[in-house]
């Protein structure tokens, strides 16, 4: 009786070829899968997130996520208004620091 390794039957059977590439794929999808998961930039996985949807423009929008509580706020178009005082002045030196000088309380 002789061992001969060349006439093994499902060693010349393409289908298993096929099935090993196949467990290959399920494995690589798996694992990317669990990347984009864990991923620190995506916005579902933080408990709180602002998202500045189409800045600058008349239809910007802003969502903010706090815990389980979603806010919308569209923007108007507008120019918004208020009543205030002024606070105080900002000066820019030459290195490019911002030094903020308050008023005198009144």
């Amino acid at each position: 009786m002789r061992m001969r390794l060349m006439d093994d039957p499902d060693g010349d059977d393409p289908i298993l070829s096929v099935v090993n590439l196949i467990d290959v794929f399920l494995v690589i999808i798996a694992a990317l899968l669990l990347a984009v998961a864990n991923n620190p930039m995506n916005p579902f996985t933080q408990e709180n997130v602002t998202v500045i949807k189409n800045p600058g423009r008349p239809d910007m929008e802003i969502v903010i996520k706090d815990g389980e509580k979603i806010d919308r706020y569209q923007a108007s178009g507008k120019i918004g208004q208020g009543e205030g005082s002024k606070a105080g002045v900002a000066y820019r030196l030459k290195d490019g620091s911002m030094v903020y000088v308050p008023e005198p309380a009144q």
